[in-house]
């Protein structure tokens, strides 16, 4: 399905930056490695410097080197339940994950869209995972279709990706975190939690 599946793998291993589509709206990624490519997000979208990336794979086990184990009973159940889907689960995060992603904080948001095309990109790549935020400038509404996303990005980003037709329900993931086995919802978004 991909086309120039040699241009983005070389944009992402060369510090690059590029638009996607997810199952919930437009993303904005990077190799997570990639300090200079992190930076270039923050500059591109004038996001405050305190709001971290969330990261994101094609399956749950290429993120879970990123997050600090074991894995709460109720951590598992969710990522069982909602993954591939529209969950954010914030987790105290592994010695692996850098700072300059999570602004500084002990914990990082991890997450596997149900979108082909996403994941398709993910395994172009060596570790399958991107640093990722929406596809906007901040306190912008999120892209969610390609239009809007080639308008939002393309002067900004390396690459603008085509959706092959696999497009954005529209509606942001919900974000929870997960402390001492108790859930915390950070954001409502596509998923109803069942606690």
């Amino acid at each position: 399905m991909l086309e120039n599946k040699e241009e983005i793998k070389r944009i992402l291993e060369n510090d690059g930056v590029i638009a996607y589509v997810t199952d919930t709206v437009w993303g904005l990624g990077c190799i997570p490695t990639s300090e200079k490519a992190v930076k270039k997000i923050y500059e591109i979208k004038h996001r405050e410097a305190q709001k971290p990336l969330i990261l994101m794979s094609s399956e749950p086990y290429h993120l879970l080197e990123y997050v600090k184990q074991p894995l709460s009973k109720t951590t598992c159940r969710l990522i069982k339940k909602y993954f591939p889907g529209a969950l954010t689960l914030v987790l105290e995060k592994s010695g692996k994950t850098p700072d300059y992603v999570t602004s500084g904080k002990n914990t990082v948001g991890i997450r596997v869209p149900d979108n082909e095309v996403f994941q398709e990109i993910c395994n172009l790549i060596p570790g399958h995972v991107l640093a990722t935020t929406s596809a906007n400038l901040s306190h912008q509404p999120s892209a969610k279709t390609y239009e809007q996303a080639f308008e939002n990005m393309n002067k900004y980003v390396d690459m603008v990706i085509p959706d092959y037709g696999y497009f954005a329900k529209g509606l942001e993931s919900t974000v929870a975190g997960i402390f001492e086995d108790q859930i915390k919802i950070f954001r409502q978004g596509a998923i109803q939690l069942e606690l």
